[in-house]
């Protein structure tokens, strides 16, 4: 995780204009959960995902898309998002997330964010209270199976 955070945390401290933060496996593995991380979620702004797009367009992974819902399900999540390529593990920014539940689409919103620093490079990141809501709320599988992690 290393290589991906040292390649990007510059551009993210530097482009963004709003706030930001990680948020899935990576967040909740830098809070100490033992889960694997597959990629990096970077949440933010729609205006600050345009300009990593823009900026890392030439990393952008344009045949990937987001598994869809369950056979006979709905979509729960929308977002303005891209998946790029980096070394060590690939970088996902979904700009203005939503997620559809009851009252139908609804921003998420991370009512706090913590800095935490891995190999010297301080990175947000909800606190774990706070990831837990959001694992419960997202109410996958596995996002339920992170959240129980995270209580251990």
């Amino acid at each position: 995780m290393h290589i991906v955070l040292a390649a990007v945390a510059p551009t993210l401290q530097q482009l963004c204009r709003d706030p930001w933060t990680l948020i899935g496996s990576a967040a909740a593995w830098l809070a100490g959960a033992d889960v694997t991380v597959a990629d990096l979620d970077v949440l933010c702004s729609v205006r600050d995902a345009e300009q990593l797009m823009a900026h890392w367009q030439a990393q952008r992974d344009s045949s990937y898309r987001p598994a869809g819902p369950e056979p006979g399900g709905v979509e729960r999540f929308r977002s303005r998002f891209a998946r790029f390529r980096f070394p060590g593990m690939p970088v996902e920014v979904m700009g203005g997330l939503e997620l559809f539940g009851a009252d139908g689409w609804q921003p998420v919103q991370v009512g706090a964010i913590n800095s935490v620093t891995f190999a010297g490079i301080a990175v947000p990141i909800p606190p774990v209270a706070e990831q837990i809501r959001l694992f419960e709320s997202f109410a996958r599988p596995k996002d339920i199976q992170r959240a129980a992690l995270l209580r251990a």
